[in-house]
């Protein structure tokens, strides 16, 4: 064997050598599991986020709300950026409207039903 023969040797690739991986098949999957999560997670809370920024937009005085610490109360005062729910006969909190959770009922058109429960002592 001469120097040449080795060194034709040496520039030859081995026949069972693995080929290299296309980058767009490498790719594929990772695309995939970020339009996944974008269908799955992002888009329902983005849609979240715009539901209750329009429910506090909307929100006005007679409304009943519940807050996201579980305050039922109706509105009584509404501000720019915070509001007074009356939670009971001459108790008014100032919250803050990112705080509200649900509205029960609007003021306007919520039927109003007040029942009156009369005890007589005998």
């Amino acid at each position: 064997m001469t120097l040449s023969d080795i060194l034709f040797l040496a520039q030859t690739t081995a026949p069972g050598a693995p080929a290299q991986p296309n980058l767009f098949s490498s790719i594929v999957p990772f695309v995939l599991m970020g339009v996944i999560f974008y269908f799955l997670l992002i888009r329902p809370q983005q849609k979240r986020q715009k539901e209750h920024k329009t429910l506090i937009a909307s929100l006005k005085t007679g409304d009943k709300v519940i807050t996201s610490g579980g305050i039922h109360g109706i509105v009584s005062n509404v501000k720019e950026r915070t509001f007074y729910l009356k939670i009971a006969d001459n108790v008014k909190i100032e919250i803050d409207k990112s705080a509200i959770g649900t509205v029960e009922a609007r003021g306007d058109s919520a039927p109003s039903t007040t029942t009156s429960t009369s005890t007589s002592a005998s």
